[in-house]
């Protein structure tokens, strides 16, 4: 409304001056954008100049005019407009800085005078953590967007600070179904109780509170699958865009420098594979509960995609679901194998590289059950989202029945729809996690081949459709990709009962290499030493010798063992400490390395912090000498911890800490830490506790 009465008719009669009027603000803002980039880091003025490097030049100008109207009569003279808007004698404010008698008091006062048209008005109150520089790496902060401070240009600074608002206060806001003309539609607010709403949602990016943001998706039953799963992945995308850009800058962003030849054989590979998905889901979605949620999958990825590319109003094409683009943030998994079988000139895989630690943990008694993982990854992966998803989606394109894993809540990170760590708590009464066991032996690359079902997929499909441990195991063996090798850990919560004895079935462990799956039930080790610990070492026997650890073992000793190396050993040793849910976090944070002998190694000094159950690479001495790059010096170790417990498990809740371990050693600080790393959207100090996030109903009145 401002805009039209203000700025609608400007360009009227004025072509010439117009084109050179936008020729000039485009020529402005190329200016602005290169001295962001080049000086933004070091000089306050250029980062407080910069806004957004990717803002679009084509929508640009009119944003502008909203913002200029102050300029408008210099360029107007400067650009030799037709008809100048500028009144002869005009004036504008009357304005008056008054001392008060006896100096008790200053007063500062203005007066506006301008056009009746603009008097279109908000009050506004802009409060922003900047820093003087973009080096610090602090994500912005904003308390209220909306108040106090007067303002003429009230539509456009909303639409400017409307991702700033989003992302730290926190945004609802929901999909509509569009009829005339069909299309999908994201509307802030909240959600009507009506037919068209295909999904809602919330998300609030917490990250300086607490390490994460957290997103909460739902959808209507009512609805085709096909239009919930475009829907879920439509809000996700508008909800995360921002933190998505961020996401993939800090990890992908290089990825592909001077690997040119890899990368075509890795973007023609996925692109197979997705041909293969679809080809596949298209022939037996009617049939497959399988194939159905694997169609579902690329639904949800393409409205994710079409979202994050700015379009807030859209409609997809059903008949091919291209989601290449998307894929690859849901990939970095399978990138590590996929890098291997495609031959990547320098491969990111580091000699004893471990991802994650677990723990399954039964209490004296059988008097509960704890399940808990610690991610451990590059710290430029630290911006992370806690994620609800509640699809109601059914068993097949055809059916009326609904998936038992329809709701789930796991740790993620953005453009993820899927955790990736992975830990997972589902409406089926299972829970699921993994660690990396890796594959070590490149007789197997040959297995892997772009019709299969990359991990991320099989997990999603083994996520919804599950009801039993072994159900899970079995469907995630299918169309096996050999790529991203773990070990699954799936507990079935409904089959515990406290202080009743464990029964058959309660846990499955799998365990993954290219061809070859290994599935067992592990409840009978659970009732013979009361744990069942995970720590990047297959446990079959079978898989430990084709993954290639043999080798390592003779070349490296007792580190590449399963029941000698240092986690495996500190777990035995303190797994009894655990009692209560402190204790529990306590072990599963532990990181004593200079003082524990168990985190000795060959190694100057004689000690690597990344021999405990939350590593701390960044804590070894760049100058140290270690006899494989794993337990040296790097941007690598724990950033998170997660626990539930099995009352918790009852409301899909558990028990979450952000950032590397600093129970025993300093806290993490990117300004102190010596590194390089990209860590755009991150806070520069991780010293955050405990905490556990309560999700909402999900219900309309909830929002």
């Amino acid at each position: 409304m401002h805009f039209r009465n203000q700025w609608t008719d400007y360009c009227a009669n004025e072509t010439v001056y117009c084109k050179k009027l936008f020729h000039f603000l485009n020529e402005n803002l190329h200016y602005l954008n290169e001295q962001a980039a080049k000086y933004g880091s070091t000089i306050p003025y250029w980062h407080q100049t910069a806004q957004d490097k990717q803002v679009s030049p084509h929508a640009f100008p009119v944003d502008r005019l909203l913002n200029l109207h102050g300029d408008i009569q210099d360029l107007e003279a400067a650009l030799n407009r037709r008809v100048m808007s500028r009144v002869t004698g005009d004036g504008s404010c009357s304005a008056l800085v008054k001392v008060v008698p006896g100096n008790n008091d200053l007063y500062f006062s203005h007066v506006t005078w301008t056009k009746y048209s603009s008097m279109l008005r908000m009050l506004k109150k802009y409060t922003f953590g900047y820093h003087k520089t973009s080096g610090s790496n602090i994500p912005l902060r904003a308390t209220d967007c909306t108040r106090d401070m007067r303002s003429t240009t009230a539509p456009v600074a909303l639409a400017l600070f409307a991702a700033l608002c989003q992302a730290t206060l926190g945004l609802d806001a929901w999909v509509k179904l569009n009829t005339v003309p069909a299309t999908f539609e994201v509307i802030q607010g909240h959600p009507r109780n009506s037919d068209d709403v295909v999904a809602w949602g919330s998300f609030e990016n917490a990250i300086n509170k607490t390490g994460f943001g957290y997103l909460e998706i739902y959808t209507n039953e009512m609805l085709p699958d096909e239009y919930q799963a475009y829907g879920a992945g439509f809000l996700e995308g508008y909800l995360t865009k921002d933190l998505i850009r961020m996401h993939f800058e800090n990890q992908w962003v290089d990825y592909c420098q001077n690997e040119t030849a890899y990368c075509k054989k890795l973007f023609n590979f996925l692109n197979e594979n997705v041909r293969f998905m679809n080809e596949q889901a298209a022939q037996y979605r009617s049939s497959s509960p399988y194939w159905h949620q694997v169609d579902l999958i690329l639904n949800q990825l393409a409205g994710l995609d079409d979202s994050r590319k700015g379009f807030t109003k859209y409609f997809p094409n059903w008949s091919y679901v291209n989601a290449t683009d998307l894929l690859f943030l849901n990939v970095d998994g399978d990138l590590e194998d996929l890098e291997g079988s495609l031959k990547r000139r320098v491969s990111r895989k580091v000699a004893g590289d471990g991802s994650c630690s677990a723990l399954v943990k039964v209490l004296p008694g059988n008097s509960d059950l704890y399940f808990s993982q610690v991610t451990w990854s590059t710290y430029a992966s630290m911006l992370r989202i806690l994620k609800k998803y509640s699809l109601r989606f059914h068993k097949t394109f055809e059916s009326s029945e609904p998936i038992p894993g329809h709701t789930l809540t796991f740790s993620s990170s953005p453009g993820r729809i899927f955790s990736g760590d992975d830990f997972y708590l589902i409406s089926s009464g299972l829970a699921a996690m993994e660690t990396t066991i890796g594959n070590g032996n490149p007789d197997l690359y040959k297995y892997i081949i772009p019709q299969t079902n990359l991990e991320f997929v099989r997990n999603i499909v083994a996520n919804r459709l599950a009801t039993t441990a072994k159900e899970w195991t079995d469907l995630f063996a299918e169309h096996n990709s050999g790529t991203y090798n773990n070990q699954w850990m799936v507990v079935d919560y409904k089959k515990f009962v406290p202080g009743q004895p464990l029964p058959d079935g309660l846990l499955y462990v799998l365990e993954q290499l290219p061809h070859y799956i290994n599935t067992t039930d592990a409840t009978h080790v659970l009732r013979a030493q009361s744990y069942w610990p995970s720590y990047n070492v297959p446990a079959s026997e079978f898989i430990f010798n084709m993954s290639g650890s043999p080798e390592q073992v003779k070349k490296f000793g007792d580190w590449f063992t399963y029941d000698k190396t240092p986690r495996a050993l500190i777990f035995k040793r303190d797994h009894g400490k655990v009692h209560d849910m402190d204790s529990m976090i306590k072990l599963m944070r532990y990181n004593d390395y200079k003082n524990d002998p168990l985190s000795r190694c060959n190694c100057t000094p004689p000690y690597s912090a990344e021999n405990a159950i939350s590593a701390r690479s960044d804590l070894n001495p760049p100058d140290g000498k270690y006899p494989f790059a794993a337990l040296g010096h790097r941007g690598h170790g724990s950033t998170d911890m997660k626990l539930t417990n099995s009352s918790m498990f009852t409301k899909l809740e558990f028990t979450a800490v952000g950032g590397p371990t600093w129970d025993q050693v300093p806290p993490f600080q990117w300004s102190t830490s010596g590194l390089k790393d990209r860590h755009a959207g991150q806070p520069d100090l991780w010293q955050f506790t405990p905490f556990t996030h309560h999700w909402r109903s999900g219900k309309y009145d909830d929002y």
